[in-house]
C-alpha cells in the first residue's frame, strides 16, 4: 500500500517510515520540519515539505499518490508549553488535524491511524491500570487537544466513509535497534532523552519535577514503550483496518510502571556514569501515575511487543545518543552520509 505519513520527519514518525518500508509499503512523508530533521526520513520514501493544515500542499499529495491510509503524528506535545500557549496548541494538533481529515476526506482516502496519548485520561484513580473505558479528563491543554481530535475522528467517521484506530501512546522512549533512527530533538523533554544526555556529558544534571506524589518514591510513575514496539502496533492497526475492522481506541503500553528515580538509575547502571539529579517543584499539569492496560491491542490487533525491558530500551537510546554526540558539528550533509552507511 502506499501510506502517507504526518509528521515523518520526528522521532516517531522516523521510525515509522522504517517500519513500513521495511513492511514493503510505499511511503510519502509530510512534515514542516519544525521539531524533526529532513536527514531522519528514510532515504526511500517520498518527501515533501509542508504543514498538514495546508489544503494546498495536501491536494498536491493526494494528486500526485494513490495513498492508501494515513498514519498521523503531526502535532505538538510538551505539556509545559501547551500550558503557557493553549490556542497554539488547539490550533496545530487539532485545528490542522480538521484540516487533514477534511482534505483526505474528499480524496476519498477510507482508512486513518492518528498517534493519540494516554494524556486524555488525566490521573486516573477508577481503574488502574487505565483501560480505555477510563474517565477521560484531561488535565493539560495538550491532552485536551487530542480528546479533541479523537472525537472529531469518532463523530467524521460515522457521518462519511472512513475509518480510524487511534493509539493511545504512553511515555514512548528508546531507538531503532539498527541504528536508523532515535530521539534527535535538542528540545526534547523525554524524560529518557534527557538522562541519556546527562550520562554522555551534555547536560549538567536532569530535574525530577515532583518528589512529593503517592508513589513509591515520590516520583511520577510511568508506563515505558519502546518505539519500536509502538510503531509494530501501528503496523497491527494499518493491518486491522485493512482487512475491514471496524473503528478502534486502543492504549500503547505495557502494563507496567516504572518512576522517575527507576529510569534514571537505570540509566546510570547502563552507561555505567553518575549525573546530577536535582529536585524541583512540580509542574503544572502532570499526573502522578498512569500505566496502561494494553488488553485490547493484544487481543483485537494482535500485537504482542518484543522490546519491553527497561534495559533495553535505556541501552538503544544511549547508543543512538553516542552516535550524536559522534557527529555533533558536523554538518546535515555529513550526517547523512554517515547515517546512509549505517542503513546499507
Amino acid at each position: 500500500m502506499a501510506i502517507l505519513v504526518t509528521g515523518g520527519a520526528g522521532y516517531i514518525g522516523s521510525h515509522m517510515v522504517w517500519a513500513l518500508l521495511d513492511a514493503g509499503h510505499e511511503v510519502v512523508v509530510v512534515d514542516r520540519l519544525s521539531t524533526g530533521f529532513r536527514w531522519a526520513v528514510a532515504p526511500a520514501a517520498r518527501f515533501y515539505l509542508g504543514d498538514v493544515g495546508d489544503v494546498v500542499i495536501l491536494e498536491q499529495i493526494f494528486a500526485e499518490n494513490s495513498i492508501d491510509a494515513i498514519i498521523h503524528f503531526a502535532g505538538s506535545i510538551v505539556v509545559p508549553d501547551s500550558v503557557g500557549d493553549p490556542l497554539d496548541y488547539y490550533d496545530n494538533n487539532t485545528g490542522n488535524t480538521r484540516t487533514l481529515l477534511s482534505t483526505a476526506i474528499r480524496a476519498g482516502i477510507k482508512n486513518v491511524i492518528f498517534s493519540s496519548t494516554a494524556a486524555v485520561y488525566g490521573t486516573p484513580d477508577d481503574c488502574l491500570p487505565v483501560k480505555e473505558t477510563a474517565l477521560l479528563r484531561p488535565e493539560n491543554p495538550y491532552g485536551r487537544s487530542k480528546l479533541m481530535t479523537e472525537i472529531m475522528l469518532r463523530d467524521s467517521a460515522l457521518a462519511y466513509d472512513f475509518r480510524y484506530v487511534a493509539l493511545r501512546y504512553f511515555n514512548v522512549a528508546g531507538a531503532d535497534a539498527h541504528g536508523r533512527a532515535g530521539q534527535s530533538s535538542k528540545r526534547a523533554t523525554h524524560l529518557l532523552k534527557v538522562a541519556c544526555e546527562a550520562a554522555l556529558g551534555e547536560r549538567q544534571g536532569v530535574d525530577v519535577y515532583g518528589t512529593d506524589y503517592d508513589t513509591s518514591d515520590g516520583t511520577g510513575v510511568r508506563d515505558y514503550i519502546h518505539v519500536s514496539d509502538l510503531v509494530a502496533a501501528h503496523l497491527k492497526a494499518l493491518d486491522y483496518l485493512s482487512a475491514g475492522g471496524a473503528s478502534l481506541v486502543a492504549n500503547c503500553g505495557y502494563g507496567e510502571g516504572y518512576s522517575v528515580l527507576d529510569v534514571l538509575k537505570t540509566v546510570q547502571k547502563v552507561s555505567g556514569r553518575r549525573f546530577e539529579i536535582r529536585r524541583r517543584d512540580r509542574r503544572p499539569g502532570d499526573a502522578a501515575y498512569v500505566v496502561a492496560d494494553p488488553s485490547l491491542a493484544r487481543t483485537v490487533l494482535d500485537w504482542v511487543p518484543t522490546h519491553d525491558s527497561l534495559e533495553h530500551i535505556v541501552e538503544t537510546a544511549l547508543k543512538w545518543e553516542r552516535r550524536l554526540v559522534e557527529v555533533e558539528g558536523q554538518d546535515i550533509e555529513a550526517l547523512r552520509k554517515r547515517l546512509s552507511a549505517i542503513w546499507q
